[in-house]
């Protein structure tokens, strides 16, 4: 358990202020809202054992940071965070997302009309699975944020996800464009729907996105996941798999992930697809892992040297004490912009359970 700052929110927002200078941008709004969404966990003496078993990280951390950044050199920080009442529970935590979302909506005009229009599909008197509601904040150049919900296809059972998703999809007009999704990337008994989400700012770029985990699967699947993206290219996927994780045929730890992003027009197919990788299940030790992902920015002419920043602001840990810092890396690929995603653990209560 990390010892530095004696709450969650004081080892958390540590890190975050390190890392935004990192990417360069004022920490007012960053700081504000991390406290904000770790509710009654902000608090907590990090002496203690977590609030609630969340599902964000390896260690129950309620919270884990990003670092993005396009093939052009531009960086964006995100949190992703699951909001806990001083009484957690699934029905009062869900209530206390739905709370934030109302307090945050007024403050920073949110657009709100697709997630009324979905919100009660994933939002049932007696919530399943690990989550219900979960946010992202994407802050730009300025430190101004961007919000995201993340919804829970199997809070009302695994076996009615898909019934719930694709409801949803029909009630936003983008039916055609889950039929695609599904063509691609739905296909195996071993394909299955992970997060449904919804950006809340104003504008045609606003985005529903879908995850789907595909468990043991090969680069091959991937590829064909990608494939449902009009202008890209499914060969980075097999190669972004292949540099990250060398000699690894298919992926029986934790499951690669696919995910579509649809904005205003895209009724029948989408426009964006990133394939994100668990890369904490397939190397040895957050020393291999840094190394792999150095090659990647190389690859893709950004600068290594960004990652090093990144570790630094959150440990001065040993990097071969352990596998899952780097939690995982994503590639985005739409048919004008490619970008990568560096995932990073808070460690907050010891990091990732070895053996």
């Amino acid at each position: 358990m990390s010892t530095t700052g004696g709450t969650l929110g004081e080892l958390t927002k540590h890190q975050l202020r390190n890392l935004c200078r990192v990417v360069g941008i004022d920490e007012s709004d960053p700081v504000r809202l991390l406290g904000e969404v770790l509710g009654a966990a902000d608090a907590r003496p990090l002496a203690q054992p977590p609030l609630w078993p969340s599902d964000v990280a390896d260690d129950a951390t309620p919270a884990e940071f990003s670092v993005q950044v396009n093939d052009t050199g531009q960086r964006h920080l995100r949190i992703l965070a699951e909001t806990l009442p001083e009484h957690p529970s699934p029905t009062n935590n869900l209530r206390a997302a739905r709370d934030l979302v109302d307090s945050l909506a007024d403050r920073y005009d949110l657009q709100l009309d697709k997630l009324r229009a979905v919100a009660d599909l994933f939002s049932p008197d007696e919530p399943q699975g690990l989550f219900s509601w979960w946010f992202s904040f994407i802050f730009d150049s300025r430190g101004q944020p961007k919000f995201k919900v993340y919804f829970n296809p199997n809070v009302r059972g695994p076996e009615r996800a898909h019934e719930v998703v694709s409801e949803a999809f029909e009630r936003l007009g983008l039916a055609e464009a889950f039929l695609t999704v599904g063509d691609h990337a739905l296909q195996r008994e071993q394909d299955r729907l992970t997060f449904f989400a919804l950006d809340l700012d104003p504008g045609p770029q606003s985005r529903v996105k879908l995850y789907i985990s595909q468990h043991d699967a090969t680069a091959q699947d991937v590829m064909r996941a990608a494939g449902a993206v009009p202008g890209i290219s499914p060969a980075q996927v097999g190669d972004f798999c292949k540099l990250l994780a060398p000699g690894t045929r298919r992926f029986t730890g934790r499951p690669l992930v696919s995910s579509y992003s649809l904005i205003e027009g895209d009724r029948e197919k989408p426009s964006n697809y990133s394939i994100y990788l668990p890369l904490r299940d397939y190397v040895p030790d957050d020393s291999a892992a840094r190394e792999r992902v150095r090659r990647h920015l190389r690859e893709h002419r950004i600068d290594p040297v960004l990652l090093d920043e990144i570790i630094g602001s959150l440990t001065g840990r040993d990097l071969s004490a352990g596998a899952g810092l780097l939690a995982h890396v994503s590639l985005r690929l739409s048919p004008d912009q490619t970008g990568t995603t560096v995932y990073a653990s808070s460690e907050a209560y010891g990091g990732t359970p070895q053996g």
